[in-house]
């Protein structure tokens, strides 16, 4: 099933990395339109609020995934398991780019109206913790069950966009993030759960042989020695 994930995944990586790169030169003007514009219109308190709580609504989903395949499908169920050590390993590096990059907030470096307060100084900007949880949350949700997709990619998309209309990122911090998710919850999930497979399989085949090796090793009641009477 992960084989039918993995196309699309890459083919939004190549997307998201494109947006990224081609967003980054016109980073200002395209984040004073975005964000000025959201905080004067209506939509300023809904950008406000997914912005803010909308990547509960992915967490949510997740779980509920989490409960379904461990009630009905166990080998999914690890298969999800794997995929959110992926999301953890996806959100530790974004951290740790973070420190290593320290882009300053666009609300910090840009003077416009936000919907949301700019966070606190040193609470950098590239890539975006957000978008990277919401990629690797919809990732991990659709490697165990694709069907899902409608579902959870227009969460992480519709969450990734209204940290940039809420004011507190730039689009290629979003588009950075998402394709960050992406890329490290594929890698780690799958090589976790390829190699949990393997170990599996390894033991698995050790006891078959085990079992093998200790019911040759028995004489058959034929070959038994019978004493006369």
């Amino acid at each position: 099933m992960p084989h039918a994930v993995l196309p699309a995944a890459l083919s939004a990586l190549l997307v998201l990395s494109a947006v990224a790169l081609l967003a980054w030169p016109a980073r200002g003007s395209l984040f004073e339109g975005i964000a000025g514009g959201t905080a004067a219109s209506p939509l300023a308190g809904l950008a406000g609020l997914v912005a803010d709580k909308g990547l509960l609504a992915l967490v949510a989903a997740t779980a509920g995934l989490v409960l379904l395949t461990w009630f009905r499908d166990r080998p999914r169920f690890w298969l999800l398991a794997a995929a959110g050590l992926g999301t953890v390993a996806a959100y530790v590096t974004s951290e740790v780019v973070k420190l290593l990059v320290t882009e300053e907030r666009p609300c910090r470096a840009v003077d416009v109206a936000t919907v949301l307060a700019c966070p606190a100084p040193a609470d950098w900007s590239w890539p975006s913790n957000h978008s990277t949880i919401a990629g690797a949350l919809a990732v991990a949700c659709l490697l165990a069950a694709p069907r899902l997709w409608p579902l959870v990619v227009p969460l992480a998309l519709a969450v990734a966009g209204a940290r940039v209309a809420a004011g507190v990122h730039y689009v290629h911090d979003v588009a950075s993030g998402l394709a960050l998710g992406v890329l490290v919850t594929c890698l780690v999930g799958l090589t976790v759960h390829a190699g949990a497979q393997r170990l599996t399989g390894t033991q698995r085949l050790t006891g078959a042989q085990r079992v093998t090796r200790r019911s040759t090793g028995r004489p058959s009641p034929a070959a038994r020695p019978t004493r006369g009477r």
